[in-house]
């Protein structure tokens, strides 16, 4: 392999399994250590892993978030029946903002299905799939781009956002921690709070995954949604009763909290 080849086989290698060994990658590459550790500096400048002790790891920490790539693979179950539930707010000829999170993606595959709709987003990747899609008015907010989140992010960004008025916005966010979203991502932060004040509802999106994970700056208290939706529990899973007390205290907090349904055959749009 060239450079080049090497450093996306290692790319791929460890967005398909979180994290790996340094000697473990240079021992399938035949390649020396310093060689990958090379190629794993070049990797994380461009965002998409970083290097831990000994290894290079995709997956989030509090102060890292994981790439979209890697981001995709994880909970697709949960995230694409969070997508289904979200449908019963929309309405055609709403004005829809959709953040930079692999949930809303999702969402957006079912967008066409409500037609005509006008979509505001940041995200590189909703804005691909929902380009040309007839009755979608696509609007782009732009900024500085990050290629490990495939979105706009920043001050720029959110300037952009703030003199938009839009129906409903849904979003996710990294973690949850007594009753308050977080995110690794100052730049993020900025954008997540900017469209929350251009939308007239908040719906956000959430796998229980998010309750048991940790990120630095805080987003926004889960009173400001307007609806918060949450995968159902998973049958056996050890988990799960801490995670409904987790539910029934930010519950009595105030929170709307629904627990997400399939959309049955016959369910169409309004």
């Amino acid at each position: 392999m060239n450079p080049r080849e090497r450093r996306d086989w290692i790319r791929d290698r460890v967005l398909e399994v979180g994290s790996v060994r340094i000697d473990d990658l240079a021992a399938e590459l035949g390649v020396s250590p310093m060689t990958i550790h090379r190629d794993l500096d070049r990797l994380a400048e461009q965002g998409w892993l970083r290097k831990v002790r000994g290894a290079a790891t995709a997956e989030q920490s509090a102060l890292f978030e994981s790439s979209v790539r890697y981001r995709m693979s994880e909970q697709r179950a949960a995230k694409e029946l969070l997508a289904q539930a979200a449908t019963r707010y929309l309405e055609r000829g709403q004005a829809i903002m959709l953040d930079d999170s692999t949930t809303v993606l999702h969402l957006a595959e079912l967008l066409p299905e409500y037609a005509p709709v006008t979509v505001i987003t940041n995200f590189l990747a909703v804005v691909n799939r929902l380009a040309g899609e007839s009755g979608v008015e696509l609007i782009s907010l732009g900024g500085t781009y990050f290629p490990s989140y495939e979105a706009f992010l920043g001050m720029s960004t959110a300037d952009a956002a703030r003199p938009l008025r839009a129906d409903i916005l849904f979003m996710s966010t990294s973690a949850i921690t007594d009753g308050y979203c977080y995110h690794q991502s100052q730049e993020t932060i900025l954008v997540k709070r900017a469209l929350m004040q251009a939308a007239a509802r908040k719906i956000l999106l959430v796998d229980r995954t998010k309750f048991r994970k940790r990120a630095l700056h805080r987003l926004a208290p889960l009173t400001e949604f307007d609806v918060v939706i949450v995968e159902p529990a998973t049958d056996g899973a050890d988990l799960d009763a801490d995670l409904d007390a987790d539910l029934d205290a930010i519950t009595e907090l105030g929170v709307h909290v629904e627990i997400a349904t399939p959309r049955t055959a016959d369910w169409s749009a309004q």
